[in-house]
């Protein structure tokens, strides 16, 4: 008599809202792995020399594991990074020995000298958490931006979030396969949304999935226009980093080019 093959036995863990960038560190660049940082440097570099003053004074905010910060170095940028989480700025440090990177928050740094560039990329304006925090990181960034030095970064519109969208993929690690998801989560009122990941890894029968719900600040475009344009003149443009077009108006996500005033 043969024998029905038995499913793989599961464990859930609901995640502390940091795991994926403390204890899970080691899995996040692969949870990145579909990203093209390359194409995403070389656009903000264009986006500097079109809007910014030109220079190559960078600072990556949410640097994470440093990956941006390593294109614009190789790009002749003067680059560094900051980030609130120490394990990633620890493996951001071996990727780029020759970078500076502080463990600093985004809503509250501070730097020694003016930089010409300052990018927030991966939708991290959003960790800001609240309406407040946000309006603090944007003060901030205008206080440690060179004369018409340009702040860069990409958002997506509370109005315009699907609740039943995200992306997922797997990869394969030493520790088994993994597969990632995440996706945006809005209830319609308040500033507050949530980025909801879910890491599930699948070794030797077994599953463990990782699940996390993490608290970021919900804003239209319309609302961050309102907090940027009092420090900035504001470049709306369509979230794509092989073209620079204007934003049209319609699409949730999109990218902010903002020249200090």
């Amino acid at each position: 008599m043969m024998r029905t093959p038995s499913a793989p036995s599961r464990q859930q863990v609901i995640m502390p809202g940091t795991a994926i960038y403390t204890d899970l560190s080691g899995y996040y660049d692969l949870m990145c792995a579909d990203i093209d940082y390359g194409a995403q440097s070389h656009c903000v570099h264009r986006l500097q020399q079109l809007f910014g003053n030109g220079g190559r004074r960078h600072l990556d905010l949410a640097c994470g594991t440093g990956p941006h910060v390593r294109h614009f170095i190789d790009a002749g940028y003067d680059s560094a990074g900051l980030d609130i989480n120490q394990p990633m700025l620890d493996r951001a440090s071996l990727r780029c020995p020759e970078a500076q990177f502080s463990l600093q928050d985004m809503c509250s740094f501070s730097v020694q000298r003016p930089v010409d560039l300052i990018t927030c990329f991966l939708y991290s304006i959003h960790y800001s958490a609240g309406l407040e925090r946000l309006e603090a990181c944007i003060a901030r960034v205008h206080d440690a931006l060179a004369e018409q030095g340009l702040f860069c970064f990409n958002a997506v519109d509370k109005q315009r979030i699907d609740n039943a969208s995200f992306v997922s993929h797997s990869a394969c690690h030493a520790d088994g396969l993994l597969g990632f998801s995440s996706g945006w989560y809005y209830s319609g009122h308040g500033e507050r949304q949530s980025l909801r990941l879910r890491i599930e890894r699948t070794a030797g029968g077994a599953s463990q999935v990782w699940q996390d719900e993490h608290a970021m600040v919900a804003v239209s475009f319309g609302e961050l226009r309102e907090l940027l344009e009092p420090y900035f003149d504001v470049e709306v443009l369509e979230h794509d980093y092989q073209k620079i077009l204007p934003w049209d108006g319609t699409s949730g996500n999109a990218i902010f080019a903002c020249v200090k005033r």
